[in-house]
């Protein structure tokens, strides 16, 4: 089982970019899948989940600016995130869960600075 994440990187204030988070080895479409991100010296936060039928739900932090989706025919999830803020700045990680198992990603930096 493998979760891989990419496409963090360098934005500046106001801007955008999308993470991505591709499956192996697991029946995709039936995980609750979740973005989290931990800054340096504070807790890992939930910032996105979309349940296996499309629900989605936000903290109020990222609610507006925040987007995530998933495509089960390519068992990956996206974080489409847009008006960066430095605060957003953090180890960004995708979780993948059911009732029986729980899969994290091994994260990607997101820098926001100008």
């Amino acid at each position: 089982v493998q979760l891989q994440a990419s496409g963090g990187g360098l934005s500046q204030p106001g801007g955008s970019l999308t993470l991505s988070c591709a499956a192996s080895g697991i029946s995709f479409s039936i995980y609750v899948v979740a973005w989290y991100r931990q800054a340096p010296g504070k807790q890992r936060e939930l910032v996105a989940r979309i349940t296996s039928g499309g629900n989605t739900n936000y903290p109020d932090s990222v609610k507006g600016r925040f987007t995530v989706s998933r495509d089960n025919a390519k068992n990956t999830a996206y974080l489409q995130m847009n008006s960066l803020k430095p605060e957003d700045t953090a180890v960004y990680y995708c979780n993948a869960e059911n009732w029986r198992n729980n899969y994290w990603g091994q994260g990607t930096l997101v820098t926001v600075s100008s």
